[in-house]
């Protein structure tokens, strides 16, 4: 049978686009797609201080170093497959008491390389970047090499972080292991008991001036612009050193009486007991007439609750009963 011309053709232009549909189709993903969707077929690509770590199994024996990253991973239910524990400031809250006492403690500070590789681990959770250091543990990639994952708790280590940072480490510590839903419920809860005590601290006239004392005798190691000045601010007071720019910074007892503070904030931990570190403030002659010490304002903060975990509230609601105790 004889083709005319034209039909040969439409029969020509058909073929050339189903040509083109099927190459289309055989098209690969650009460049770049995989890394936006980060839970890919590659596994869960997870940012951490800079480091792309692409998880593609959940870890199943993991180290926490530092209280409160211990702590969250408590709250997130992830005590069977903690295989150690070390680096605890102070009491671990009432709650987790038994589930802490079932997971082995590996050292009172950061355990040796030793000890910590003998746990077998596959996965290290850090609330401090310095427990990853040739010193320490080994650096994240002399870790990684030895199949060992890591996560610092970024918040904890930047300048100024904010409460939603906080929330992003628990997010992505829920991620990582899967219980992106119990995460969500505890990032949820804090959000709540926040807004609960703000709600009734309600409006400050005149916000107090706090001076946070850590240590030192001949010269007080204090906050700075740190997370802890972050909740003074939440509940309605001001840091009198928010101006330095960095976490925690040595300043002068002269600086200190010229800043005037109406509270001194003091932080529990180690070996020199609160009634200690009360008795040198009060025994500074330098420090005599300024409110805080004149009308003997202390509050105690334990060192864990000002560090970015999941005890916001609990830090909140200390700091503000300390200051407008009239509210509460």
């Amino acid at each position: 049978m004889k083709i005319s011309s034209k039909k040969m053709f439409l029969l020509s232009i058909s073929l050339l686009i189903l040509i083109a549909l099927a190459a289309c189709g055989n098209q690969s993903e650009p460049a770049g797609k995989k890394e936006e969707n980060q839970t890919g077929s590659d596994g869960l690509i997870i940012t951490n201080m800079e480091r792309t770590v692409t998880y593609t199994e959940v870890p199943k024996r993991v180290v926490s170093l530092n209280q409160h990253a211990t702590e969250i991973m408590l709250a997130l239910g992830l005590e069977d497959s903690m295989v150690g524990t070390a680096y605890l400031d102070d009491q671990i809250l009432p709650e987790f008491e038994e589930k802490y006492n079932n997971i082995p403690v590996l050292a009172k500070e950061y355990p040796s390389k030793e000890v910590f590789l003998a746990t077998e681990p596959d996965f290290a959770y850090a609330g401090w970047k310095n427990a990853f250091t040739e010193k320490t543990l080994g650096t994240v990639e002399e870790l990684e090499e030895l199949g060992i994952k890591t996560y610092i708790q970024e918040s904890s280590n930047k300048t100024a972080p904010t409460l939603e940072e906080v929330y992003k480490d628990i997010g992505n510590i829920g991620r990582i292991f899967h219980v992106e839903k119990k995460a969500e419920e505890v990032i949820n809860q804090m959000k709540k008991d926040i807004e609960e005590i703000t709600n009734q601290i309600g409006a400050v006239e005149k916000p107090l001036n706090v001076f946070v004392y850590d240590s030192g005798e001949d010269k007080p190691f204090t906050a700075a612009n740190n997370y802890l000045t972050n909740l003074i601010k939440i509940a309605g007071a001001r840091n009198i050193f928010d101006d330095i720019q960095k976490g925690w910074a040595d300043v002068s007892w002269e600086e200190v009486v010229n800043r005037n503070p109406d509270v001194i904030v003091i932080i529990d931990y180690g070996d020199i007991s609160v009634k200690q570190k009360q008795e040198l403030l009060l025994s500074k002659k330098e420090l005599a007439d300024i409110p805080a010490v004149k009308n003997k304002q202390f509050v105690i903060l334990p060192l864990s609750a000002g560090a970015e975990g999941i005890r916001a509230p609990y830090a909140l609601k200390t700091l503000a009963e300390g200051f407008y105790p009239n509210k509460f």
